[in-house]
């Protein structure tokens, strides 16, 4: 893989908050394989190097204001979320970033009130055209759901797509991989944590 210039390159964080990825999420048996497999962990980890290396982060938050006014119902999946025990209320606990994943102040977080993906009907696109970005790595929740959406719709709207096979995952854990042979290793550059981070150490050379 052709090593991606910092400088025109984005790491994005997919619905890793607390009330999906988090000890009290609303979909524990995500949550524990987000944490078992040692994603959230490695997703922690590239954001460091990404920081160290130059590389802008965002964080992509999905959420609900406390009266659901606006929110999708048109589809089973958002009907539930409404019925979950822990929601993802705008303001509260469960649409905080999850540790060990950190927030720092150049870092930029989209939230969004609808739909499947963080670059529909937000300011995502907007934001990463406005800072040059071409490269837009990939991480989090779910590979379900969220995430070939994410790559999907990035890839329609002209950037280049790196997904870190082990810094995204989804339930059950076998559906992790066959989403990237099946579908993202067609439209997207697959990698692993360890290679994007090796590429943003000090004295690493980028061939942009």
């Amino acid at each position: 893989m052709a090593e991606p210039d910092p400088a025109t390159t984005a790491l994005l964080t997919v619905e890793c908050q607390s009330g999906v990825v988090g000890e009290e999420s609303a979909l524990p048996e995500l949550a524990k394989e987000a944490r078992d497999s040692g994603m959230l962990d490695r997703v922690a980890a590239l954001v460091e190097a990404a920081r160290g290396a130059g590389v802008q982060v965002l964080h992509a938050i999905a959420e609900r204001r406390p009266d659901g006014l606006a929110a999708n119902t048109n589809a089973r999946l958002f009907r539930a979320a409404g019925r979950l025990p822990v929601r993802q209320l705008t303001g509260s606990p469960a649409v905080e970033v999850a540790a060990p994943i950190t927030v720092a102040e150049q870092d930029l977080v989209v939230r969004r009130l609808h739909g499947l993906s963080p670059m529909a009907g937000t300011d995502l696109d907007a934001l990463l055209r406005n800072l040059g970005i071409r490269t837009l790595v990939v991480t989090g929740v779910s590979s379900n759901i969220a995430i070939p959406n994410t790559v999907f719709d990035a890839v329609n709207l002209g950037y280049q797509v790196i997904v870190p096979s082990d810094a995204i995952a989804g339930v059950p854990a076998a559906c992790t991989a066959e989403v990237i042979r099946n579908s993202l290793s067609l439209v997207a550059t697959i990698t692993t944590a360890e290679a994007l981070i090796e590429q943003w150490l000090p004295g690493s050379e980028s061939t942009g």
